[in-house]
């Protein structure tokens, strides 16, 4: 960090969560004069490639025509002064990665899910293997979980930020107030019904991602083994037999739709269930506390806020929860620049409104 400005790279900017923290990060105003660098899979052995060949839309009549993606190499980022570096790589590659990021020095938002879990038998799922396990262990229990509504002093301070997952942001957010507050019957069991867009899973085609299955189409798959459910249960501080979460597959480009079902131990009213949301994102930018207003996706989607609104069962017991956001923005590219405002001491909001 040179003169009050860093310099960003991105590694992965090729999938669609890349080219969504590529658009966010060359109009930051923190970044003007200082445009990330940009690596990723160059094919055909080509020494770079033009960034608007690969995504027209961030062409401009200034400087977009010299953007370009490289091949990835520790070599580029020291020869660039990089200080700050975003990974939109494949969980096994993170893992990878993230040791030698910090031992050069750098600081590091890995949107992947290698360093999000802290208990062994969440991560199981992603089938990580580490060549320094003592190592990686010392760097998942320095990783700090990157909701900055909950952990946003350790954010701050951080060297590696491990962004969440979209299904669990709007998650989490929807029902971090209510468990905290201690409001919650977790023994009747919390629902959590979520639906996302195709570009939930990625750019690389599939059976059950291309446009004959998913079109005219809705779909429920990962029950009971979702990977983002450790996450719920770390964050939330909930045993695997108090939650069930089903995510389905909707046939749009983008967004994430979360109804969670609730009861409450006592009685409570709108009001009460009203303010509980307010004080707890008091200070958060990024969320909106609709109240008895249900969100719709159409509000949240191509921005990076998390919607939440709520409706109570006439005897005030039960307590129907809404919960929406952009999966490439607030629940990927959106958070992680969220992340590195914080990590700079800079409004979290900065380059997001």
């Amino acid at each position: 960090m040179k003169d009050g400005k860093i310099q960003t790279a991105v590694v992965g900017v090729s999938g669609y969560a890349g080219m969504e923290l590529a658009r966010l990060l060359l109009h930051h105003p923190r970044l003007a004069t200082t445009p990330p660098v940009f690596t990723g899979r160059v094919e055909d052995g080509r020494d770079s490639v033009p960034l608007v060949s690969l995504f027209p839309q961030l062409a401009d009549n200034h400087g977009s025509p010299e953007l370009k993606m490289e091949p990835f190499t520790w070599q580029i980022l020291e020869e660039r002064g990089v200080d700050m570096l975003f990974l939109a790589t494949p969980h096994e590659q993170s893992r990878s990665w993230v040791p030698q990021a910090i031992e050069r020095g750098l600081r590091v938002v890995d949107l992947s899910g290698a360093w999000r879990l802290a208990e062994t038998e969440n991560r199981a799922v992603y089938k990580l293997t580490d060549e320094d396990p003592e190592r990686a262990a010392e760097l998942q229990m320095e990783s700090v979980y990157g909701l900055p509504e909950l952990h946003r002093a350790k954010i701050a301070k951080a060297r590696l930020v491990a962004n969440p997952g979209c299904y669990a942001t709007s998650i989490i957010l929807a029902l971090k107030p209510l468990i905290a507050s201690g409001w919650v019957n977790t023994e009747r069991g919390i629902i959590c019904d979520a639906k996302s867009g195709v570009s939930g899973a990625g750019k690389a085609p599939t059976a059950k991602t291309h446009f004959m299955h998913a079109a005219d189409n809705l779909s429920a798959y990962g029950i009971f083994t979702h990977r983002h459910l450790g996450e719920l249960l770390e964050q939330l501080e909930l045993d695997s037999d108090e939650v069930i979460f089903t995510p389905h597959l909707l046939p749009i480009p983008r967004g994430i739709l979360s109804t969670i079902y609730v009861s409450f131990w006592e009685p409570k009213t709108a009001a009460e269930v009203n303010r509980c949301y307010h004080k707890f994102f008091a200070r958060s930018p990024m969320v909106r506390a609709f109240g008895t207003q249900v969100p719709q996706l159409q509000y949240s989607v191509r921005t990076n806020y998390c919607d939440i609104g709520f409706q109570l069962s006439p005897n005030g017991r039960r307590c129907v929860i809404v919960s929406c956001l952009d999966n490439l923005l607030k629940g990927a590219a959106g958070q992680a620049v969220q992340n590195m405002n914080l990590m700079y001491g800079w409004n979290e909001a900065e380059g997001l409104l």
